[in-house]
């Protein structure tokens, strides 16, 4: 085995909304100047932990289309519910994760629960973009919804905790099913603890520090910070600052074209004009007017 080393620290950028319920910092988005060493994914929008005052207005982001990706929101702190035009929905509440296919395309929105919404108090979120191969960016739309209990978990070495979210790790099993090989962890790490982490060979991998700080070789990242590392080498050796949180994503590279605009992202310039259309056209699909 040999040790994968930390090639860039991306650090979080100024804060922005997405609607009025999530103040992200977006760490990378679609055809990033490293995007070959970020795929399958696509963006990663990091909301850091946040208060907000109870209210009874609904915080969110209204409807929106999507087509040819998938978008995997993780809730840390605070509660999101989802509903799309597919019939998929729900609410995620902390621990939980949401893994919402658009693939062919679909129209969805996302705002805090009314429970949060009534209570207040700290929110936390991390929403990602998973690219689909082209043979299934037309797929048919798909939710998938795990609770906190549902989710595997596994002492890895003394302090270091991992949830096994996608994927797998050695002959443990994540809970959802992906299109391409995917997985993702969450650690947690006690202070002065270490761990070294098994991966695939030739597969991308990432690291965004929620919580303290770590040491990657001679390289620390600290909280916020996100680190990408080279495709060469199966094992990841993690160090403890202090004690920490992490979100650590590895995929297999999706070595196609990528063609993105706002909410869609295909192979194409002429699937981005004909994704356009479909919404516009209304083909994107609609909610019933039975809901609310």
């Amino acid at each position: 085995m040999s040790r994968k080393e930390v090639i860039e620290i991306l650090k979080k950028e100024e804060q922005h909304w997405v609607g009025d319920g999530f103040l992200v910092s977006s760490m990378f988005s679609p055809n990033h100047r490293l995007s070959e060493y970020l795929s399958p994914f696509l963006l990663l929008d990091y909301a850091s932990p946040k208060e907000f005052s109870k209210t009874n207005l609904r915080r969110g982001v209204g409807v929106h289309p999507h087509r040819g990706f998938e978008t995997v929101t993780l809730a840390y702190k605070g509660e999101v519910e989802h509903r799309d035009s597919s019939g998929g929905g729900g609410i995620i509440k902390e621990g939980d994760v949401q893994w919402m296919t658009a693939g062919s395309g679909l129209v969805h929105e996302e705002f805090h629960s009314k429970e949060f919404s009534n209570q207040g108090g700290d929110f936390e979120m991390v929403q990602l973009w998973v690219n689909l191969p082209k043979q299934f960016k037309m797929t048919e739309p798909r939710y998938q919804g795990v609770k906190e209990t549902q989710f595997e978990r596994i002492e890895l070495s003394d302090g270091v905790d991992m949830k096994i979210i996608a994927g797998s790790y050695k002959t443990h099993q994540g809970s959802f099913k992906t299109y391409s090989p995917i997985n993702i962890y969450d650690l947690c790490l006690k202070n002065a603890s270490c761990a070294e982490i098994q991966l695939p060979k030739m597969t991308n991998s990432l690291i965004l520090v929620r919580r303290g700080s770590i040491k990657v070789g001679q390289k620390e990242i600290k909280a916020g910070e996100l680190a990408i590392f080279e495709r060469d080498g199966d094992l990841i050796a993690l160090e403890a600052m202090q004690s920490s949180e992490l979100l650590m994503l590895n995929g297999e590279p999706i070595n196609e074209p990528i063609f993105s605009y706002g909410p869609f992202v295909m192979n194409s310039k002429q699937e981005i004009l004909q994704a356009i259309d479909d919404y516009n056209s209304g083909n994107m699909g609609k909610f019933p007017s039975s809901l609310p």
